[in-house]
């Protein structure tokens, strides 16, 4: 029996995984726009078994590691660098699941999994493409700008998935500096 129940428990922290992994608006927006190519979404659940596996050889992770980990597969996987500050809440969510694992306390693995679903958001990211010189031929001096917009798709949001509207935040393209480089600041 008791082989039975850390095989439970273990598939239960798989299941938490996944469930913060599909409510990450970064990885919703990759996977919708099809950054990782055809097999997006294949590989957005391969990932969930290639961070749970990554916990179980790794039982003593710091956060930092984890962070650098997600920050790794979404860079090769997806083409996509994150750079909205979700890193460290993901990485936090996934290490407390995981001592949540270690502990075998099964009641707060469900719990905590339950909210994040509850929580989860609906993201969805428009490109536009806007040609910065007259030669419109020239990929390279094109500029992408893409707004993103969050709905909630669960009950309680407690203002982690803010309803659009006038008010909403979006990201815009504000400044292009001489170099290509963009800066994006957050709209007010």
């Amino acid at each position: 029996m008791m082989a039975g129940a850390a095989e439970d428990l273990r598939a239960l922290f798989g299941v938490a995984v996944r469930a913060v992994l599909e409510a990450w608006p970064a990885l919703q927006i990759a996977v919708e726009n099809g950054f990782g190519g055809v097999h997006s979404q294949e590989k957005a659940e391969w990932l969930g078994g290639a961070v749970e596996e990554y916990f179980f050889r790794n039982a003593d992770l710091e956060l930092d590691e984890v962070e650098d980990f997600l920050g790794e597969l979404m860079t090769n996987e997806f083409d996509t660098v994150v750079e909205d500050g979700s890193l460290p809440q993901v990485s936090q969510q996934l290490q407390t699941m995981f001592h949540h694992f270690q502990r075998g306390d099964r009641a707060a693995l469900k719990e905590m999994a339950s909210l994040i679903t509850q929580r989860k958001c609906k993201v969805r990211a428009t490109a536009l493409t806007t040609a910065r010189e007259t030669d419109e031929d020239d990929d390279a001096n094109s500029v992408e700008e893409m707004e993103v917009a969050a709905t909630n798709d669960g009950a309680a949001t407690d203002g982690v998935c803010p309803q659009p509207g006038p008010d909403s935040q979006t990201i815009k393209e504000e400044e292009i500096v001489e170099d290509g480089w963009t800066i994006v600041r957050r709209k007010k």
